[in-house]
């Protein structure tokens, strides 16, 4: 009886980091949603001092810069696993798509270019689909219906302006999509560490940022204390936490879902542009945000429920045999 009790209570102990281990990935999830959301408003204040290349290849570059100190520190491989896959990553995931939404935000309003980038769910759900096999079940699929209703009622199609953007926006959207299937890719096939596989994406995929900087430039940056100020939020948090969160999220969730979790960030960003650069959303925007956030709590509560039913079925270790 006694090796029983202890038997349960041994498997309680081992249940309970599965289960907090489950939660890790919704955290990280809710933190970069923040972060991104957020980063909207301060790329466009950004973008009042430098051209968008230019941003995009100073935020990317000097990210890459510190990630690389970073990892003989923390005894991470320097050396990159995969390059090929790692070169398409970059190209998809830095150069396409923040060079497309820092290029839609020179000339598009904040608010309305992240709805428009966040068709990226609906083209990940399909790439993951055809390439990973990924199918919608349950509860997804109203996810989905309420995440599409809200985005198309944000998105106004009957009301664009700006068509130029608008497709560039989208262009980058899709850009991400791609990456996140390259990323799911490349971790069924081999183990990668998250911090240098960020750091190598972010470095090789900042280097045709830099050739269009150069190509395109006209004007330098204006080095006042706004734009430093914008320039370290992208470096810091937006590009060197917010890819490694991206990433991990990215290996520990379905892609879908990922995807989905997603969702709530274009409705941080259109309230942050409406209380800070004052582009308020119209009736049909503020019903789309609420949809979105409905859909966000749907796909967010299965993850939860999957990761404690998933933590409740592991089978128990046998004990070892007594002494």
């Amino acid at each position: 009886m006694a090796l029983l009790r202890v038997d349960k209570n041994d498997r309680r102990d081992e249940a309970r980091p599965r289960r907090a281990s489950s939660y890790l990935p919704i955290v990280a999830l809710m933190v970069l949603t923040l972060i991104w959301g957020y980063n909207w408003v301060v790329m466009k204040v950004g973008l009042r001092y430098s051209q968008p290349f230019t941003f995009a290849s100073l935020r990317n570059f000097l990210s890459a810069v510190g990630l690389f100190a970073l990892l003989p520190l923390m005894r991470r491989p320097l050396r990159p696993k995969a390059f090929g896959m790692t070169v398409l990553v970059g190209l998809l995931q830095t150069t396409g798509f923040v060079g497309l939404i820092m290029w839609a935000l020179e000339t598009g309003g904040a608010g309305r270019v992240v709805v428009l980038t966040y068709t990226m769910p609906f083209w990940l759900l399909l790439m993951a689909w055809v390439v990973l096999g990924e199918r919608l079940r349950g509860f997804q699929w109203l996810a989905v219906a309420l995440a599409f209703a809200g985005l198309l009622l944000i998105l106004s199609p009957w009301q664009l302006h700006g068509i130029a953007s608008s497709l560039i926006a989208v262009g980058g959207g899709f850009s991400w999509a791609a990456s996140a299937v390259a990323v799911k890719v490349l971790h069924k096939r081999h183990e990668v560490d998250l911090l240098s596989l960020t750091a190598w994406q972010m470095l090789l995929g900042s280097l045709p940022l830099v050739l269009i900087a150069a190509l395109t430039y006209t004007r330098a940056p204006v080095w006042s204390a706004t734009f430093i100020w914008a320039l370290a939020f992208n470096v810091v948090l937006a590009n060197a936490l917010a890819w490694v969160l991206w990433l991990y999220i990215l290996r520990s969730l379905r892609a879908g879902s990922a995807a989905m979790g997603t969702l709530a960030i274009p409705v941080i960003g259109v309230g942050a542009a409406w209380l800070q650069l004052g582009e308020r959303p119209g009736l049909s925007e503020a019903i789309g945000m609420a949809l979105v956030v409905v859909a966000l709590c749907v796909i967010t509560l299965r993850e939860v429920v999957s990761g404690r039913r998933a933590a409740a079925t592991l089978p128990a270790q046998p004990l070892p045999p007594p002494d």
